[in-house]
C-alpha cells in the first residue's frame, strides 16, 4: 500500500495528498509529526529514497539553524536529530512498496504511483 507521510500544515505535503486522493489508489496518511519514525523506519525510508540523511532534513527549519547548522555530524547523529525534532524531516514522503520520493515538488509523486 501507498503511504504518505503527511504534515497538513504544509502546502507541499497537501499537495502531494492531494495527488493521491485523485489518484483513485489506496494509501496510508502517516502524521509523522503525531507518530514520529522510529531510527529504524528513517534509515528504511532514506534507503529507499537512495539518499544520504542531511539530504532529508530541513535546512531553514528555525531548529536547524540554531542547533545543528555549521556542525559536522555523523548520519547517525543526523537520524537522531530528525527523529528528536520531526519538524527537521522533509515532506511529503511518499513510498509505493520499494519506491520512494519526496514530492518537492509534489508532481513528484506521479512517478510511483
Amino acid at each position: 500500500m501507498i503511504k504518505i507521510y503527511h504534515n497538513n500544515r504544509c502546502s507541499k505535503s497537501r499537495c502531494g495528498l492531494e495527488i493521491l486522493e485523485n489518484s483513485g489508489k489506496e494509501f496510508e496518511v502517516v502524521k509523522y509529526l503525531d507518530n514520529i519514525p522510529s531510527k529504524d523506519e528513517l534509515k528504511e525510508i532514506i534507503n529507499l529514497l537512495n539518499i544520504s540523511p542531511i539530504q532529508l532534513v530541513r535546512k531553514n527549519e528555525k531548529i536547524w539553524k540554531e542547533e545543528f547548522k555549521g556542525k559536522e555530524l555523523s548520519d547517525t547523529e543526523i537520524i537522531n536529530a530528525m527523529v528528536n525534532n520531526p519538524k527537521l524531516i522533509e515532506r511529503p514522503i511518499v513510498i509505493n512498496g520499494k519506491k520512494a520520493v519526496i514530492g518537492r515538488p509534489p508532481e513528484n509523486i506521479l512517478d510511483i504511483i
